[in-house]
């Protein structure tokens, strides 16, 4: 079992990946969870696959389990079903010394960790998540939130998990789909500050697509491993360092929020067309030259992913696109900063980028065929 510790001052846990970890969850879990009964919240798709086996595994230890089925997607992250949540567990009577678990993808994980953040003021909560994206990416760091009518995250809370358990057997009742958005999370961190690991993803991508184990838990803990050393070092994002980890997401969250944070454009899908708008635009501004954007372009083309607003079929123009940047958690003094590149592994702040040029951009790369 790999198992990464995430240094944070005065809240330091574990990541543990290893096939199976879910059928023996009761046994990670017991030391955090204080009496006999513990609140898991979850989604359908997910609780078809594995409330029995993590049920079975929380008796085994004498934890008994009560759970909140929440409807999967998107559209769950929202106030209603976070007012929902919270209520439950309090009808639960969780107290603020006790965890909870969230058992899913993003979703559930933003979304339950925003509600622990909350209750009785924060209590505990036990990170499983079931999805890539989850375990490479928002499943460690304790970013929280949920989604508003203004745009994506944009109310919610740093609240760090006591655990996570990253099981690499519940990749294989993902969608092929919700597989390959989850994978560009992976991709990202080659982009960030590790050239040699981009290059491993380009060689060894398609088999830990295809569902080869040993690739799918090498890129799990390098992922993890390198989100970890950036959280540690600037946990809320006051330096400037875990920014990069938002490398695709000023233009994926733009897209996202043109397409309704809906099926038709996933988050990790949203990402990965970020990434390669953020490497062409990088070119345009002198940053990048153009051999190393397309090679990022043709890496995630090849992984089945969007590296093409228009073929999205979007009626919106670049200043449309832009003005839901507006809304973006970077924002500084009126000021977006963006995520660029000076090549491959070679991410840094950009704090001087004109919207009105990033708009014309986009209004190019709308019209590319």
């Amino acid at each position: 079992m790999a198992v990464i510790p995430v240094n944070i001052a005065g809240a330091p846990y574990d990541v543990r990946i290893e096939a199976g970890l879910l059928a023996n969850a009761g046994q990670h879990c017991r030391p955090f969870i204080r009496g006999g009964k513990v609140a898991v919240v979850t989604d359908e798709r997910v609780a078809a696959a594995w409330r029995a086996p993590v049920s079975a595994s929380l008796a085994a230890v004498g934890i008994a389990s009560e759970w909140l089925v929440l409807p999967a997607g998107e559209a769950t992250k929202g106030w209603e079903h976070l007012a929902r949540t919270t209520e439950w567990l309090l009808e639960q009577g969780v107290e603020r010394k006790d965890s909870v678990i969230a058992l899913g993808g993003g979703v559930i994980g933003d979304l339950t960790g925003f509600a622990a953040s909350m209750v009785k003021r924060g209590c505990g909560f036990i990170q499983m998540p079931t999805t890539l994206l989850a375990q490479v990416d928002s499943s460690v760091g304790g970013k929280t939130a949920i989604n508003t009518a203004a745009g994506k995250n944009l109310v919610g809370a740093f609240h760090q998990p006591v655990l996570v358990l990253a099981d690499p057997l519940a990749l294989d009742t993902l969608p092929p789909r919700e597989m390959r958005a989850g994978y560009a999370e992976v991709v990202k961190y080659g982009l960030i500050d590790d050239a040699e690991f981009f290059a491993w993803c380009e060689a060894h991508g398609p088999a830990l697509l295809a569902g080869d184990a040993a690739a799918r838990e090498h890129a799990i803990a390098t992922s993890v491993a390198a989100k970890a050393r950036i959280v540690a070092a600037d946990e809320k994002e006051t330096l400037g360092l875990r920014a990069l980890l938002n490398l695709g997401h000023t233009f994926g969250h733009a897209l996202e929020a043109e397409t309704g944070f809906s099926d038709r454009l996933l988050h990790g899908e949203g990402v990965a067309l970020g990434m390669v708008l953020a490497a062409r635009y990088s070119v345009r501004r002198g940053l990048m030259n153009g051999q190393d954007a397309e090679r990022v372009a043709a890496h995630i083309a090849a992984a089945g992913l969007p590296e093409s607003i228009s073929a999205l079929g979007m009626k919106a123009d670049g200043a449309k696109l832009t003005a839901h940047m507006l809304h973006d958690k970077k924002m500084d003094a009126g000021t977006l900063p963006f995520l660029l590149m000076r090549g491959i592994g070679q991410t840094f702040l950009a704090k001087d980028v004109d919207l009105a040029d990033v708009a014309a951009f986009l209004d190019g790369e709308l019209a590319r065929a």
